[in-house]
């Protein structure tokens, strides 16, 4: 299994803890940045955007994007079809925290399906979120914040490049181009959000889903020590 981070240069830290978080448990899993200037340039990501009000603005969409990941995400499987991979490959938003093997999870992805996730019932009720981001709520929120792409199951062949370029962002969210029963599910504790989630004693993965512990609103919040922790021990 290959995974692949969200990066935003407004969230460099974000990356190198959740990368590090990673790499703790295995230095042998291959970690990789999406990365919007590189899908752009290699014609990868088409899509037209622009700043507005000072974030981005997705045109097809109608609607801003929190981060540079926040479409580009869907092309993992092209990306690892590229390499001429194969298997499994695992995407993660970057404000994450894991304290676990992946491993782990690994174990419990099931090949009949085509994609894994935690299947949330979030419905924020802010319409901010972390550094003054607009939140968007639509059906399967936070869904693909964490979800396991199956590279080989022939369903995922009709999320092409075209596709990803084309479509709102909220049809991708939900996974427009699955049957529900293609959908598998994961423990809650594999995408634990913070502020959200409950009845999770011991979280694999911790996403700091509203904001990040290094904005002030959200210093203090569960799993924030261990977050600055990581971070120092990065400085160090």
């Amino acid at each position: 299994m290959s995974v692949f981070l969200g990066f935003d240069p407004r969230e460099y830290s974000a990356f190198a803890v959740a990368k590090e978080s990673i790499r703790q448990f295995d230095r042998t899993i291959p970690i990789n940045g999406v990365v919007l200037s590189d899908l752009r340039s290699c014609g990868l990501y088409t899509r037209p955007t622009r700043r507005r009000l000072g974030k981005l603005w997705d045109e097809i969409s109608g609607a801003h994007m929190s981060t540079e990941f926040a479409i580009s995400r869907f092309l993992v499987p092209t990306i690892v079809d590229r390499e001429n991979g194969i298997g499994w490959a695992l995407f993660m938003d970057c404000d994450v925290l894991v304290r676990s093997n992946l491993q782990e999870l690994r174990r419990l992805l099931d090949d009949d399906k085509a994609l894994m996730c935690v299947k949330h019932d979030h419905r924020p009720a802010s319409n901010v979120k972390m550094d003054d981001q607009v939140q968007t709520s639509y059906p399967r929120k936070n869904w693909s914040s964490v979800m396991a792409f199956n590279c080989d199951h022939p369903s995922n062949r009709k999320l092409t490049v075209d596709l990803v370029n084309s479509l709102p962002g909220r049809e991708l969210h939900r996974f427009c181009w699955l049957k529900d029963d293609e959908i598998g599910e994961l423990p809650a504790e594999w995408n634990y959000l913070v502020g959200h989630t409950e009845g999770v004693d011991d979280p694999k993965i911790v996403h700091f889903t509203d904001g990040l512990p290094s904005l002030e609103a959200f210093r203090n919040v569960p799993y924030a020590d261990e977050w600055f922790s990581m971070l120092e021990r990065l400085a160090a």
